[in-house]
């Protein structure tokens, strides 16, 4: 499962420690779910769904449009 976390926080330019402390999360925690040692759970994937204004759909890769089904 591609999971474009990553892409889109570097897109913005913010940093790992950045989104954690908007998110209420650790750094360490943002770090597993980029490199896929974690997986996020359901209310995780809505908090950056939200927060990154896209679908969760594109947020794990199955669509390309980013805000296909918000």
């Amino acid at each position: 499962m591609e999971f474009r976390l990553k892409q889109l926080r570097k897109s913005r330019h913010i940093s790992q420690i950045h989104l954690a402390m908007e998110l209420g999360m650790t750094q360490n925690s943002i770090s597993r779910f980029e490199t896929g040692t974690r997986r996020p759970d359901y209310d995780t994937l809505i908090c950056f769904a939200d927060y990154f204004d896209v679908s969760i759909d594109y947020l794990v890769g199955r669509t390309d449009i980013p805000d296909l089904n918000k």
